[in-house]
């Protein structure tokens, strides 16, 4: 897309060309510009993430490396997993400060079948507070949680996020940081694999959301071809003449 500084500049290098033009015309470069400029944000065009259906509102969003293992039965498993980027959503319910849900979904650009979800309420939290001695609230947690996965993005090799995944459905992602001369598990969530229904629907929603997305794109692009042709048809053959060669 154009940036809007290059728009002006098309618009003010062709000033005397456009001036000798019938109104005709200029009223058309009106209708390019007013849609080019009234384009709508990707979201708006997206379909409604099935996530926020029930009031969450997303408080993060961003792929993380996960180390992946797969334990059987009830061993642990002993091997290092497999690295693999997996996108992180947090999704928060109630105000700001004073959460009463927190919902966490893991998913897999690599695998769409791919979806955990780990969800807690204040009465849940109590219960990982006490058995993982943790210092804060549950005001505090959503940052906690946050913290952690940053980490793991700036400092990959001193904190780590592994994914220990169980035939059953059921896993546990624990952020561990490397001290050098020992591990420690700094936190520990329980996740559940989605079941078929949830996993149907949000591969429904991505693939909606990426065609969307390629529809608004191709829209813009064709918007601004229009715009500079008219306003400056040597730049255009330029333009055209660079993305054959």
């Amino acid at each position: 897309v154009v940036p809007e500084s290059k728009t002006k500049f098309f618009l003010n290098e062709s000033a005397p060309f456009l001036s000798n033009r019938p109104a005709f015309d200029r009223l058309n470069d009106k209708a390019l510009e007013a849609s080019l400029q009234s384009s709508m944000g990707l979201h708006e065009l997206e379909e409604v993430d099935p996530s926020l259906a029930d009031g969450h509102r997303i408080f993060y969003e961003r792929e993380v490396p996960f180390e992946l293992r797969s334990a059987q039965g009830n061993e642990e498993p002993r091997e290092v997993g497999a690295l693999e980027a997996i996108r992180v959503k947090i999704l928060a319910l109630g105000d700001e400060g004073a959460y009463t849900g927190l919902r966490v979904e893991l998913t897999s650009e690599s695998n769409l079948f791919f979806h955990y979800v780990h969800e807690l309420d204040i009465a849940g939290f109590k219960k990982l507070q006490q058995g993982q001695n943790l210092m804060v609230d549950f005001a505090e947690y959503p940052s906690v949680m946050v913290r952690n996965l940053d980490n793991c993005i700036k400092q990959p090799h001193s904190h780590l996020a592994v994914l220990v995944m169980k035939r059953d459905g059921s896993a546990r992602l624990d952020f561990i940081q490397n001290m050098e001369y020992k591990f420690v598990e700094l936190l520990s969530i329980d996740l559940k694999a989605s079941g078929e229904d949830v996993v149907r629907e949000q591969i429904s929603y991505r693939y909606n959301a990426m065609k969307n997305r390629m529809a608004l794109m191709q829209a813009r692009l064709a918007d601004v071809n229009a715009l500079v042709k008219i306003k400056n048809p040597s730049l255009m053959l330029q333009l055209k003449k660079a993305s054959l060669s």
